[in-house]
């Protein structure tokens, strides 16, 4: 029998990983800050003072690591457009494909589910 996890682990790790996170990001957006004016780059809001905080730092290609010292991986959204942006791109992803088109992936875990459904009648 699997021994469970120790929950003050799991909370250290935990806690660890969001400081690491927190500081990565503290990085990135500071210098987002300096490279862009604070503007949001899709509904055009402009922001300053303590509204400052709701413009967030989005990541075009979706790679958190993926922070060149130009920005070009970065875009200025608030929250609610980044928050749509990411919304969108789940939609995106959960879409039904058009002709010529290939899946996303290639692993279908139920493709033998049939045959082995009718083999048991």
């Amino acid at each position: 029998m699997a021994k469970p996890p120790d929950p003050a682990r799991l909370d250290r790790l935990v806690a660890e990983a969001r400081k690491q996170r927190d500081e990565r990001e503290a990085g990135y957006r500071e210098r987002a800050l300096k490279l862009f004016p604070p503007v949001c780059a899709r509904c055009g809001r402009e922001f300053a003072g303590a509204r400052l905080r709701e413009l967030t730092v989005h990541h075009k290609d979706g790679d958190h690591e993926n922070n060149p010292t130009d920005g070009g991986n970065w875009e200025l959204l608030c929250l609610y457009c980044h928050e749509n942006e990411h919304a969108r791109v789940l939609d995106e992803a959960g879409r039904t494909r058009g002709p010529g088109e290939q899946a996303a992936t290639t692993y279908r875990p139920f493709a033998e589910l049939k045959a082995r459904l009718e083999g048991k009648k």
